[in-house]
C-alpha cells in the first residue's frame, strides 16, 4: 500500500520462516529514483516485548523473542534480515553498501551487537542468501540499553522485579550479558567491525547512565572506529516517542537524519 503523507510504499514481507513461523519485515520505500540510503530497524521493548509496528519509518523487523527462544535466536534472525536486504537491495531502491542499522533502547543493544559481529558463526548460523554478508554500512543505537549487566545492576538496585524478569527470560544469566555487551565485548579487545556510529540518549535515561554511553563513544573510538555521541539535557528512556515534536527530538532526529545522509551514500 502506500502512504500518501510521505509518498512511501509500505509493505509486510515474510523475510525468513522457522517451520510454519514466518518472520515479518515492514518495508518503508520512497518513490522515487534511487538509490536511496536504507535501514534495518531493531525494535526495543526489553528484548522481550513489542514488535516491527513500533517504530515508523524504515525496515523493520520481528525476531524471536521470549518465550520462543531467547539469546542469541534474535541475533540470529536479525543477522539474517541484514542478508536479506542486502541481497534484495537493488528491488527496493537501495544497495548493499548502503545499508545501515537502527535501534531503540534493547533494539538499540541489539542493533550494536549487529554491527560489532556480522560474522560471528552463532549470530550468521542461518542459512540465506549467498554473497552478502550482515555488516552494516553504519549504525544508530538510539538511547540504547547498551550495557545489559549494568541495567540488570539497576534494576537489582532498585527492586524492579518486572525487569529482572525479562533479563532472565532472554539473557539467562549475567555471565550471558556480560558476553553479550558491547561495552564488554570492546573492553575485551574482541576482534569486530566498526562501522560509523551514532548513539544518543538523554542526560536523564533512568536505564543507562550518560557515563556508560560516553564510555561506549569512547571504546569505540579506542578501537579504531567512528562515533558520534549525541547528549539530550534532561531527556528520559525513549523520549522521542513521548514529545516527537519537542526541540530536542526534533535535533535529534535531524542529527540521525545527517548521519544517514552523510554514511549512507
Amino acid at each position: 500500500m502506500a502512504d500518501a503523507r510521505y509518498d512511501l510504499r509500505i509493505e509486510d514481507i515474510a523475510y525468513l520462516r522457522h517451520g510454519d513461523h514466518a518472520l515479518l519485515a515492514r518495508l518503508y520505500q520512497p518513490r522515487g529514483a534511487g538509490p536511496f540510503p536504507a535501514i534495518v530497524e531493531v525494535h526495543g521493548g526489553a528484548w522481550v516485548n513489542s514488535d516491527r509496528l513500533n517504530n515508523e519509518g524504515s525496515m523493520s523487523l520481528d525476531f524471536r523473542m521470549p518465550p520462543e527462544a531467547g539469546y542469541p535466536a534474535s541475533a540470529q534472525d536479525i543477522n539474517f534480515g541484514i542478508r536479506w536486504l542486502k541481497a534484495h537491495a537493488a528491488e527496493y531502491g537501495t544497495t548493499p553498501a548502503q545499508v545501515g542499522g537502527f535501534g531503540t533502547s534493547s533494539g538499540g543493544h541489539q542493533i550494536l551487537l549487529a554491527a560489532l559481529r556480522p560474522h560471528d558463526a552463532r549470530y550468521a548460523a542461518l542459512p540465506g542468501p549467498v554473497g552478502v554478508d550482515a555488516s552494516l554500512a553504519f549504525v544508530i543505537s538510539a538511547w540504547g540499553v547498551i550495557d545489559p549487566p549494568g541495567r540488570y545492576a539497576l534494576a537489582q538496585a532498585r527492586g524492579n522485579q518486572a525487569m529482572l524478569d525479562n533479563h532472565h527470560k532472554f539473557w539467562g544469566d549475567v555471565a550471558a550479558m556480560e558476553e553479550g555487551s558491547p561495552p564488554h565485548i570492546l573492553a575485551r579487545g574482541e576482534k569486530v567491525s566498526l562501522p560509523p556510529a551514532l548513539i544518543f540518549q538523554g542526560t536523564a535515561d533512568e536505564w543507562v547512565p550518560t557515563a556508560t554511553a560516553e564510555g561506549l563513544a569512547d571504546a569505540w573510538r579506542r578501537a579504531g572506529g567512528a562515533a558520534d555521541l549525541a547528549l539530550y539535557e534532561g531527556e528520559r528512556h525513549t523520549f522521542m516517542r513521548e514529545h516527537p515534536t519537542s526541540p530536542n527530538s526534533r535535533a535529534a532526529l535531524q542529527r540521525v537524519q545527517e548521519f544517514i545522509h552523510r554514511h549512507g551514500r
